[in-house]
Parts: structure tokens; C-alpha cells; sequence
């Protein structure tokens, strides 16, 4: 008797053995069906090391129930003295529902598990083909599969199997039930039967031999006509065949489905006919497939129907796999299918997927099935679609360290059996982590993890997904290092074949190089080459990403070189996360940054610094340029020194540039290209604009000291005003002065022309850093008129000579150095020439429509496509230019916000007056800034300006990839250019021409 607010001893005994419900299980204990069974310990015992011991005893109540009361009494004996089957039942009761809910239907099939003879402990495909003889239909087919998956699921929870054996198990009981539901077709259509021979070839899971409890099994069907049947007809009776042997697998009936099965690696994927011929089937594999293709067939195996046609298929295209590494395009197929591809798991979910998440089971798979790619082609022994062999293989041949091998190892059979476990429960196909604390404590107990069972798998499943996500990469480098560098007794090498063979299918294409880099950069016992030895595993991943690996590789090694002996760069690189990514970024997309950063390494130390990629403001610039000045010798110093920031300015522009269009771990891709140009017009226009004042205090102070005889300003045109310049861009210029009081005109003059003289000089002289082209051509009367005038000159000139397209250019005019004054009055003076009072006269439209034709016919260059001409060709920046700046000049005296030397800002306040509608404003800028981001990726990429995509081939990739394309769709981008720029071209038909 139990004492009133007490606890019974059956209550704590419930709670020791993992009861989470002890007083339900109490209930049910005294039920009077378990009457049998309620006081035996071994039972207690038995429940309480199951995964979920309340589920077990409902699942066992459930089952107990369902006997006829005759069987009843056979069941509660024979649970009670056969240990093996007690702890079968109740293992598979505790871990799956769905199993139970399958034993309470069919209360006999309990039997299945209480054989314990050796040959049940690891039974094949014969033995299952025997558990499911005698199915007839799909009904009977899917009670006689579960019957033969209760089976597996028993030893499965037991641990007679380990997780490799009873993912074969799986695939095994595919095959059977594969085999079984065509024998079924064949008997309901022997008419079709009799005219084809089909062969059914099992991919995937299935086809490795590594299936989960629920899963798609990915098949194709191969179908020959027999002796003297028509073929059309043959392959039309195979269709039928297939057909039906699909649906009595995955239609869902009174025992529910099986499993789905799925055609679509067939050719042609589901666009292509189900079944083919063995030659269609080869024609299409040598002519169309793709890399991803070849990838899939690594798992191909025959597994029912003609098994000489199976074997035929098999022998046919197993040398087609081996030899995917010499087509065209394995390098960029190999780069996007290694790229991660998680866009399409929903953002809450991406951290619990077990199979797509970062460090999941997908990571372990591709690694090693690229790498059976690469180097299977001259080594037969990694030709196995299990992935567990394939790996183990890997290790004995030295293409993977045996460390490396044993860590994924373990991790992958960690994550299958949190995958199978998972699976078990409902008998439903998912690879989520579940978030319900009752699951993830069946989960964690269902993998021997008692103490704290949530705690503990969560820990272990990061810990294991950390490995993986860590090795994925090194997988692929780490030996190429070792190749080079000094191995432990027993290690194996690779092979220089080997290493080359894996840098080709990596994108690099002077593998021999890129190994005697790598042996330069790791090679050797100091503590230098041990640090590069960590990192080249990870950098080299990076670069591979790239359009050019070689450059990254080169570039790090030159660097590398450069600071070796300076003791604060390996350790910016190892210890900051982002240094590293972002070098690599920076070293392999281009010539421009490369350049500029190897003609003062140290700048590489902005790359580590999280504020480092910010472009510095222009005060923050000239006062550093000033000081800069000031504390040198002589002019040319002064220049050098400025200059010298001006290139670490324009490394730090370019890095950022380059960072955000390509994206880090840490920092994903910029998505709204504008800001990445306007970003990099306004950094390069305080730059040059610093570095200017800078050159101007420094020819000063050479001659005149602290003050010239006349008042001095340097006026910003063109892109240069309207602060949109690229890294190639000249600066457009207007010299303005005035004449100090007392000081004679003429000596005015002079000195005027003097520092403009002395100003170029030093901004062009020879030097390691790059020069700084200053331009005057928009002056009055252009090359014709004088480099400098007074304020009372450009005013006499303007009120009686100027032309229209003097006036357009001034739109763009805004003080950038020297006396402020004096350049706040030029703009008051130009203000009426670039706004006229109630806008634009018709004969001043009609000429400025009449120059653009001009220009059009005449400046473009010849040969150029003006399909593809980012400046000058249809829909490129001058038509978009013109065209607000025709709106800027009629409607400016009325418009405010048209008062703005910037493009895109103009372009929206013409939207904002109602001047363009919404979609022709967005076309507009869409096409200029997409203009804008192809001169300056040009640029970056060769390290020298241009308005047009490069021929060259790997040069366009890399501009691709710059402008967010990936790897072999370079087409793609010159088709979206055209594309863009013809929609914005129309409009300016319209808008500009008036048609």
C-alpha cells in the first residue's frame, strides 16, 4: 500500500529507468493484458534502456492488445525468455513510432524478430528477395517490406550492425523490392514483358550501397527490344514496365507508400524519355552530359530486370566517368558544384539540416566524390560508389591524410546515424534536426548518449559538423602540400602526377608552377613554413573559387616573400579570420590590386583591420597628404609621399571593391551594385582630390613659400566633379586664379602657370606608384585656349563666346582644391551657363542632340562593337549622361534637386519632378551603373582602363566574376549587358532624340 503523498517504488523505479512519464507508465503496467508481465525487473530493465521507454511501453501495450487471445500468452513468454528478441522488440518499439503503429496492424509479424540465427544477422539481397516472395500486389508488397525493415530496424537499435552495415542492408531491401514490384508488373502486362528487355540501374544512396530508412531511390531504366520485336514498340512496352514498377513503389495505399521512386538522373533529366536504349543512352553521355552527370553515374549499379543489359550499361559507361576530368568545362563545373549551395534551404533551417547545412553530409560526399573523380582516372582502386570505402580508399593512396580520413570518418557515421535515427521515428523523409525537446532526448538516448541526452548530441553533433566543415576543404589541399614538404614515417605522398592532376581540376593551369610555388612558400622545418603549412590549405581553396588561381597563388607567394621576415603578417593571417579570405579575394581577381599592393606589402595589414576596408574621407585624406607635405624635403618628395597614399588609398578602394562584389564567410556579396559604385567613385575622387591639394602645397612651397601671388583653385570636371570616377579615370580639371592685391597681372600669370606646370611634373614623374593624369582639354577653346585664366577671363568668355556644350560640361564643375573662396565665386559665375533662366532655347536641344550624333559616329572606336562599348555604345554611360543632362539643362532653373554634378542623384530628382517615369528611370540606372561596374572591373582585372569585355578568355571570366557571375557564365553576363543597355537605349531614343 502506498502512503497517501508518497511515491509508490514503482514511480521511482520508473523515473531511474528514463521514464519521463512514470505515472502513465504506471497505467499502463497495471493493465490487466500486462498482468504477465508487470512485475518482472528484466522487463523494467529491458524499457529502460530503449531510446524513448514510455513509447516503448505504449508501442508494447499497443501490440500486446492486437494478439488474439489465444497468442497473447506465446507473445508475454516468449518476451520474457529470449533476451535477444526482448531487447530487439523493444529497441525498434522505442525508436519508431511508425513501426509500432505497422506491428499493432499485422500483431503476428512480431515472429520476424524472434529468429537469432547467424544468417539473420547480416542478410542480403537474397534473403530479403525470399522475405518479400510472396507479395503479389503493392499492398502485400509494402506489409512484407516493413515485415523485412523491422528486421534491419532491430538490429539497427541494438547495434548488431554498425551504421555502414545497415545503410547497405537498406539499399539491399531496395533491391529486393525493386526486383519484386517488376515481377509484379511483368505478371499484370506479360504481352509488354515478352517484347523488351528493361534493366533497372540504381543511383544515389541506393546505388552506393548506402540508403537511409527513407529516401528517394534514384534509379535509370535501360530498355532493348527482344529477338524480332520492333523497337519503338519494345521501348514503348519498357515504358509501361517502368511506369508501373514506379507506382506500385510510391503510390500510397491502405499500408501507405514505400518510398517515391525517382527517374530524373535519367538523360535529359524529367524532359527526356523514361526509358532508352543502351546506345541512346552512350550517344547522349558523349555528347550532352554534364559534369554533375558523370558525378551521379560514380554511384550507377544494375540492381533488377535483364542483368546482362545491367551489366552491358554498367561496363559502358563506368570509362565515361573516369575520363570527366579532360572535358572543356570540368574545371568551372567543379567550381560551382563545389561552391555551397544552401540558397534554397529556408533560413531558419539551414542550421538543424543534417544533409545541405554547413558541415553536413553533403559536405563529406562531394569532397570525396570529386576527389574519386580527379584521380580515379589513373587509380582503379577508388572506383566505389560506398562513400565510407571511397574515403578509406583515398587515405591508402595518399590523396587525403590518414588523419583527415579518420576524422570524417567518424564524423559521417555520426551524422548518418542522426540522419537513420531520425528517420526511424515516423518513417518519414526529412534530414531536419528536430527542435522539440522529447525528440532530441529519444535522439540523443537512441545514439547512447544517456546522461544528459540533449546536451550531450548537441555537443557532439557540433563537434562533429565543425570536423567536417574544417576538413572540406583541406581535404582537397593538405596533400598537395604534403607532396612538397616533409611527411612523418609511414605517411604517403602524393604523387607530382597526382598533385598536378589535382590542381588542373582545380582551375589552375600551370600546375608544375603552382607546386613549386607551394614547395617555396611550405617547404622546411621553421616556424614560417609551419604556419604557411596551416594556411595554404585554406588559401588555396580560395583562390580555386577565383576566375585566375594561378595569380592568387603567385601573388601570395611574392607577397609572402616580400613581409616573410616582418613577424606581424603570418600572424595577421592566422589569427584574424578575415585577413586571410580577404587577401585571397584580393590577390586572385585581378592585376590592378595584386599591383598595388606588392609595391608596398604592408598595406596587406588593411585587410585585417575591421575598420580597414572603409574608404578615409576626403578631410581625413588632405590633412594626412598636408602633413605629408609638410614634413618633406623637397617637392618631389612631398609628391612621392602623397602619391604613396594615394596608392594605399586606391588599394584599400579596390580591396574593398573587390571584397564586396565576390563576398566573404564573414561579409556575404554587396547586393546592390550602385552603392558598390558610388562607393568607389566617391573613394577616388577624395583620393585624387587630396592628392591634388597635395601637389599644389608642394609646388607652392618649392618656389613661393607659404603663399602664391594669386589666389589659386583647381576646379573638378567630368567624372572627376561629378564624383564618379574609376581607378583608371584621368582627373578633368579647370585652373581658376586671381590676382593677389598689388601684384601685377603678368606675374600672376606666371606663377598661375608655373604650378600648373609644376603640378603635373610631379604627379606624372617615374615612379613605383601610379601616376596621376591631370586634364585641362574642357577648358575654353580647348587645347587651343590658355591652361589658366582669371575669374574676370572665364567671366568675359562665357558671356560672349560660349558654346552649348561649354555650358553642358559645366554641369559637372565642383571646387576640389586650393582658395575657396575664389572657387565658390567660378561656380556663382557658371550657375546661369548650366541652368539657364527658363531652361534650353530649341536651337541649343537641337545642337546638343546633333553633337551626341556626332560623337556616336565619329569617336567610337573602329572595330568596336557598339553593342559592347560601355562609354560610347548604345545605352552605355554617354547616352545616359546626355540624357540627364539635357533634362538638368531645361529644367534646372526650375528643379532644385537637378543641381547636382552627380548622375545618379540628377536621374533621381528628375524622377522625383515627374520628369521620367518609375521603370525609365531604374532602366537608366540600371545600365549606367552596370557601364560603370564594366570599366571598373576591366580595370581591375588588367590593370589597365577599358570600355569594352575583354577577349580574352579568362580575363572575361574574371570580370565576371567581379560583376556576381559564376564561373562559366560569362556569356550570360555579355547577354544581360546587351540586354540592359538595349532597353536603355530606347529610352534615350526617346527621351534625348524625341522620337
Amino acid at each position: 500500500m502506498t502512503v497517501p503523498g508518497r511515491r509508490s517504488s514503482t514511480f521511482s523505479r520508473l523515473l531511474r529507468h528514463g521514464f519521463t512519464d512514470p505515472s502513465g507508465a504506471e497505467r499502463l503496467l497495471d493493465l490487466p493484458e500486462l498482468s504477465a508481465l508487470r512485475g518482472d525487473a528484466v522487463l523494467l530493465d529491458a524499457l529502460g534502456a530503449t531510446a524513448d521507454p514510455d513509447l516503448a511501453l505504449r508501442g508494447l501495450v499497443r501490440l500486446v492488445e492486437a494478439q488474439p487471445e489465444t497468442e497473447r500468452q506465446t507473445l508475454t513468454a516468449t518476451l520474457l525468455s529470449a533476451k535477444p528478441f526482448r531487447d530487439r522488440l523493444l529497441g525498434v518499439l522505442g525508436a519508431s513510432e511508425a513501426l509500432a503503429d505497422h506491428l499493432a496492424r499485422h500483431p503476428r509479424d512480431w515472429e520476424s524478430l524472434v529468429t537469432y540465427e547467424a544468417a539473420d544477422l547480416h542478410p542480403g539481397v537474397a534473403e530479403f528477395e525470399r522475405g518479400l516472395a510472396e507479395a503479389t500486389d503493392a499492398v502485400s508488397l509494402r506489409v512484407a517490406y516493413r515485415r523485412c525493415l523491422l528486421a534491419i530496424a532491430a538490429r539497427d537499435v541494438c547495434g548488431t550492425t554498425d551504421v555502414a552495415q545497415a545503410a547497405a542492408e537498406l539499399a539491399d531491401l531496395a533491391t529486393a523490392t525493386l526486383r519484386a514490384a517488376l515481377a509484379i508488373a511483368r505478371t499484370a502486362a506479360p504481352a509488354d514483358a515478352a517484347q523488351c528487355r528493361l534493366a533497372v540501374i540504381a543511383m544515389g544512396k541506393c546505388g552506393g550501397h548506402e540508403l537511409n530508412y527513407v529516401s528517394d531511390v534514384d534509379v535509370i531504366f535501360v530498355g532493348e527490344p527482344t529477338e524480332g520485336a520492333d523497337e519503338g514498340k519494345a521501348l514503348q512496352a519498357a515504358t509501361r514496365l517502368a511506369s508501373h514498377l514506379m507506382r506500385i513503389c510510391s503510390e500510397t495505399t491502405v499500408e501507405g507508400t514505400i518510398w517515391p521512386v525517382d527517374a530524373n538522373l535519367r538523360p535529359e533529366g524529367r524532359n527526356g524519355p523514361l526509358v532508352r536504349t543502351l546506345s541512346s543512352h552512350l550517344a547522349y553521355y558523349q555528347r550532352w552530359a554534364k559534369t554533375w552527370e558523370f558525378q551521379a553515374l560514380l554511384k550507377a549499379r544494375a540492381v533488377a530486370g535483364d542483368p546482362d543489359l545491367g551489366a552491358q550499361y554498367i561496363d559502358a559507361v563506368s570509362p565515361l566517368v573516369w575520363q570527366a576530368t579532360e572535358r572543356e568545362n570540368f574545371v568551372p563545373d567543379v567550381q560551382k558544384m563545389r561552391r555551397r549551395v544552401v540558397d534554397n534551404i529556408p533560413a531558419a533551417q539551414v542550421e538543424r539540416e543534417l544533409k545541405l547545412g554547413p558541415g553536413g553530409l553533403r559536405d563529406v560526399e562531394f569532397a570525396v566524390q570529386l576527389l574519386q573523380l580527379v584521380h580515379g582516372r589513373s587509380d582503379a582502386t577508388l572506383h566505389s560508389g560506398k562513400t565510407l570505402d571511397a574515403l578509406a580508399a583515398l587515405a591508402s593512396g595518399g590523396y587525403i591524410g590518414r588523419a583527415d580520413a579518420a576524422q570524417l570518418d567518424e564524423a559521417y557515421r555520426f551524422l548518418r546515424a542522426m540522419e537513420h535515427r531520425i528517420q526511424l521515428y515516423r518513417l518519414r523523409r526529412t534530414h531536419l534536426v528536430p527542435e522539440d525537446e522529447a525528440d532530441l532526448r529519444r535522439l540523443g538516448r537512441s545514439l547512447g548518449l544517456r546522461t544528459d541526452p540533449v546536451a550531450e548530441l548537441n555537443k557532439e553533433w557540433k563537434r562533429h559538423a565543425s570536423v567536417v566543415r574544417r576538413l572540406h576543404e583541406k581535404l582537397f589541399y593538405r596533400p598537395l602540400l604534403d607532396a612538397v614538404a616533409q611527411l612523418a614515417p609511414g605517411e604517403i605522398r602524393l604523387s607530382p602526377k597526382a598533385a598536378g592532376q589535382r590542381l588542373e581540376a582545380l582551375g589552375y593551369q600551370d600546375p608544375a608552377a603552382a607546386l613549386r610555388h607551394l614547395e617555396a612558400l611550405a617547404s622546411g622545418v621553421s616556424r614560417k613554413a609551419a604556419i604557411q603549412r596551416t594556411l595554404l590549405p585554406v588559401l588555396l581553396g580560395w583562390f580555386a573559387d577565383s576566375a585566375d588561381p594561378d595569380a592568387g597563388l603567385l601573388g601570395f607567394r611574392k607577397v609572402s616573400d616580400a613581409l616573410g621576415k616582418t613577424p606581424w603578417y603570418l600572424r595577421l593571417l592566422r589569427d584574424e579570420g578575415a585577413a586571410a579570405e580577404n587577401l585571397a579575394r584580393v590577390l586572385s581577381a585581378g592585376r590592378l590590386a595584386p599591383d598595388l599592393l606588392l609595391r608596398a606589402p604592408e598595406a596587406v595589414a588593411i585587410l585585417g583591420d575591421p575598420e580597414g576596408l572603409k574608404p578615409r574621407g576626403r578631410d581625413h585624406l588632405e590633412q594626412e597628404i598636408l602633413a605629408a607635405v609638410g614634413r618633406a624635403g623637397d617637392a618631389e618628395q612631398a609628391v612621392a609621399a602623397a602619391r604613396g597614399v594615394r596608392r594605399r588609398e586606391l588599394f584599400r578602394t579596390a580591396a574593398a571593391d573587390l571584397i564586396g562584389s565576390y563576398g566573404t564567410e564573414d561579409n556575404p556579396r554587396e547586393t546592390d551594385p550602385g552603392a558598390l559604385v558610388d562607393r568607389v567613385g566617391e573613394a577616388v575622387t577624395d583620393l585624387n582630390a587630396a592628392t591634388i591639394a597635395g601637389a599644389l602645397r608642394a609646388a607652392v612651397r618649392a618656389e613661393w613659400g607659404d603663399e602664391l601671388p594669386t589666389r589659386f583653385a583647381v576646379i573638378g570636371m567630368g567624372r572627376f566633379g561629378g564624383h564618379e570616377l574609376g581607378y583608371g579615370s584621368d582627373a578633368d580639371v579647370l585652373f581658376v586664379h586671381e590676382p593677389r592685391e598689388g601684384v601685377d597681372d603678368q606675374e600672376a600669370a606666371r606663377a598661375a602657370n608655373r604650378v600648373v606646370a609644376e603640378m603635373r611634373r610631379l604627379l606624372q614623374l617615374p615612379t613605383a606608384d601610379p601616376p596621376l593624369l591631370i586634364d585641362a582639354d574642357l577648358r575654353p577653346e580647348g587645347k587651343s585656349g590658355p591652361l589658366v585664366r582669371t575669374l574676370k577671363s572665364y567671366e568675359a568668355y562665357y558671356r560672349r563666346w560660349s558654346l552649348v556644350w561649354e555650358s553642358q560640361a559645366l554641369l559637372r564643375a565642383e571646387p576640389m582644391a586650393g582658395d575657396r573662396d575664389l572657387a565658390d565665386r567660378f561656380i556663382e559665375l557658371v550657375d546661369p551657363l548650366r541652368y539657364p533662366a527658363e531652361g534650353l532655347g530649341e536651337d541649343a536641344v537641337r545642337e546638343i542632340r546633333r553633337l551626341k550624333a556626332r560623337m556616336e559616329s565619329e569617336r567610337l572606336p573602329r572595330g568596336a562593337d557598339p553593342t559592347l562599348h560601355a562609354k560610347l555604345g548604345r545605352g552605355g554611360l554617354s547616352d545616359v549622361e546626355w540624357t540627364v543632362q539635357l533634362l538638368q539643362m531645361r529644367h534646372g532653373w526650375a528643379e532644385p534637386g537637378l543641381r547636382t554634378t552627380r548622375t545618379r542623384e540628377a536621374l533621381r530628382a528628375a524622377h522625383a519632378a515627374g520628369l521620367i517615369p518609375t521603370e525609365e528611370a531604374q532602366t537608366l540606372d540600371e545600365a549606367w551603373v552596370l557601364a560603370t561596374r564594366v570599366r571598373n572591373a576591366v580595370m581591375l582585372v588588367r590593370g589597365r582602363p577599358g570600355d569594352t569585355f575583354p577577349s580574352d578568355p579568362r580575363e572575361l571570366a574574371a570580370v565576371g566574376r567581379n560583376l556576381g557571375y559564376e564561373s562559366g557564365h560569362a556569356g550570360e553576363m555579355v547577354d544581360d549587358y546587351r540586354r540592359v543597355t538595349r532597353r536603355a537605349r530606347a529610352i534615350v531614343e526617346e527621351l534625348f532624340y524625341g522620337a
